[in-house]
């Protein structure tokens, strides 16, 4: 008996042990929104895989996996994830869906804004000095937002005293903003993650919005086992593929908050 047991109790490891767990490294949106939380026990239901995840900006995200330290990657910078492909650090890389960035302020000073186009709007910003706050963390918002102010203004006021840098992530982002009646730019889901969780009335507000060049696109990037010869690539590829199949986008879009979706799956439309 006690050998069957021992046999029984290997089997059992092998079976639903590590190979159980999957590691990713994901932006704070994809968090912060709740679409992981609500996302993973429909993914171990049906494949037995417990996805284990940690919330960083991008850039962060992209140095786990760079490190061997995840298996899967589900980020939002597509500049810095095609660098990492490039770079051997990644495989698998395609596309899962998209929102768009909104810049959003305290509602005492939205009607400065009514009306204008997003060059606009940072010029206001920058010639009233309106407290702006930045996630400064090198995310895949920070990175656009750092792009957009370079684009519109010619450079990123960095020493300015109004422009403020927090480190943190979305939503610590946007109470920091809220406190000093500034102004910041988030992606729309965590936005509307932000604005159910004031039920409904938000002290900030979308001042701008609409914008080409707001587009916000996530993809999923597999971590190369020829780099990180350890990693999962088995389990990591079957989330690729779940994710961008027609069950996981249709997950995708049915997730809303406030009646609100806050995602739009983009797998079967964008390279």
């Amino acid at each position: 008996m006690r050998k069957i047991f021992v046999i029984s109790a290997v089997l059992a490891a092998s079976l639903f042990g590590a190979d159980s767990d999957l590691n990713m490294a994901t932006t704070t949106s994809t968090a912060d929104t709740g679409l992981l939380d609500a996302m993973l026990p429909v993914y171990k239901a049906k494949t037995g895989v417990d996805l284990k995840f940690t919330a960083v900006g991008t850039g962060a995200a992209l140095k786990l996996g760079e490190n061997c330290d995840v298996d899967v990657l589900f980020v939002h910078s597509p500049k810095v994830e095609k660098e990492f492909v490039e770079k051997g650090y990644g495989v698998e890389r395609k596309a899962v869906m998209y929102n768009d960035f909104v810049l959003i302020g305290d509602k005492s000073i939205a009607s400065k804004f009514a009306g204008k186009d997003l060059k606009a709007a940072f010029e206001i910003i920058k010639a009233e000095q309106i407290p702006f706050f930045s996630r400064g963390d090198k995310s895949g918002t920070d990175n656009k937002e750092k792009g957009l102010w370079k684009n519109v203004a010619g450079e990123v006021p960095e020493t300015a005293a109004w422009y403020k840098q927090t480190g943190q992530g979305m939503i610590a982002t946007i109470n920091a903003a809220a406190e000093q009646k500034g102004v910041t730019l988030t992606d729309r889901g965590t936005y509307i993650k932000y604005e159910a969780n004031k039920n409904g009335a938000p002290e900030l507000v979308i001042i701008n919005e609409g914008a080409k060049d707001l587009k916000n696109f996530y993809s999923v990037i597999a971590v190369s086992p020829k780099h990180c010869p350890k990693t999962d690539i088995e389990n990591a590829q079957k989330f690729v593929n779940w994710v961008v199949s027609d069950e996981g986008q249709k997950f995708i879009a049915d997730f809303k908050l406030l009646d609100k979706q806050l995602f739009t799956p983009d797998a079967n439309t964008r390279k």
